[in-house]
């Protein structure tokens, strides 16, 4: 089982925004803090956990992924395939789409202090942006 722990931070309502991608694989540890668009804080939460699974078909295909966020309403929109915002829901889609790749992908919520090592890389993601 691959766990995989994802956060998506914002700058500002939209703003600045950045992806953290923490990745447990095989007693390894992958880290991606990736810069996003101009963006809200959900929305970055959704395209953290999009891009995590993008990397997770590229390096690990055919395995179980632990999804972990501490985004309540990421994770429940994965869980219940639904989401009421419009604005979410081609980004719910496109998780749902990139999950049929594995034969499980669990989600699962988490609290914001167990999800510090995505949070620090979403938040570095935003630093590379403000110092360019």
């Amino acid at each position: 089982m691959i766990d995989v722990f994802t956060d998506g931070a914002s700058s500002g309502h939209p703003g600045i925004s950045g992806a953290g991608i923490y990745i447990i694989a095989a007693d390894r540890t992958k880290k991606y803090a990736i810069p996003l668009a101009s963006m809200t804080n959900h929305e970055a939460e959704f395209h953290a956990v999009i891009l995590a699974l993008d990397i997770c078909v590229n390096n690990y295909p055919n395995e179980i992924i632990s999804l972990q966020s501490d985004s309540q309403l990421v994770i429940d929109a994965i869980e219940k395939k639904f989401v009421k915002n419009s604005r979410y829901k081609a980004l719910l889609e496109n998780i749902l789409e990139n999950a049929t790749h594995f034969p499980y992908v669990f989600p699962k919520w988490i609290p914001a202090k167990q999800n510090y090592h995505a949070d620090r890389l979403a938040k570095q993601a935003i630093q590379q942006q403000k110092t360019r």
